[in-house]
């Protein structure tokens, strides 16, 4: 039989067993918030401020060009100088940032669809073709893959999204 010591034994070792459970999940919890705010701290394509930021999306939504060539030779190329060619790494860079929040599971996807769900898509349709090319005359396949990553999680969670509302 059980007596009231041993009872008393158990739940003290429980209440333990839980308090470290918690100490470790909460010590995890705030090394992903030290990390995100490092993050966000050194990357200087996230200090820009949210009217450079809508000033230049439309300088590169506003941008015409049939493919790569063609805007390197309008706007010159990407790290030109130009202020189109500026706008455009500018926004690249702040997105890749941005996906690579995303990808390191330090942004909730769901933050990021609700800020920027229906742009993004807008916006890596009018980029697609000049990072597709950059990457090409970079010789650097991996350019900007985390732009590419942002804007497909983005269109899934869309998707998923759409699915359940019909």
């Amino acid at each position: 039989m059980v007596d009231i010591t041993e009872i008393s034994a158990i739940v003290a070792a429980a209440g333990v067993i839980l308090g470290v459970i918690y100490y470790v999940l909460e010590m995890r919890r705030q090394t992903r918030i030290r990390n995100t705010d490092l993050i966000v701290r050194i990357n200087p394509w996230f200090n820009i401020s949210p009217k450079e930021l809508i000033e230049y999306s439309n300088m590169v939504l506003a941008l015409e060009f049939k493919d790569y060539d063609d805007f390197v030779q309008k706007y010159g190329s990407l790290y030109g100088g130009k202020p189109e060619a500026n706008a455009l790494r500018t926004m690249l860079n702040w997105a890749d940032g941005l996906g690579m929040l995303l990808k390191r599971n330090l942004v909730d996807i769901d933050i990021v669809v609700d800020s920027y769900g229906g742009i993004a898509q807008v916006f890596w349709g009018k980029v697609k073709p000049l990072v597709e090319g950059y990457r090409k005359d970079a010789h650097y396949a991996h350019h900007y893959e985390r732009v590419e990553y942002l804007c497909s999680e983005i269109e899934k969670r869309e998707q998923q999204l759409a699915s359940k509302t019909a």
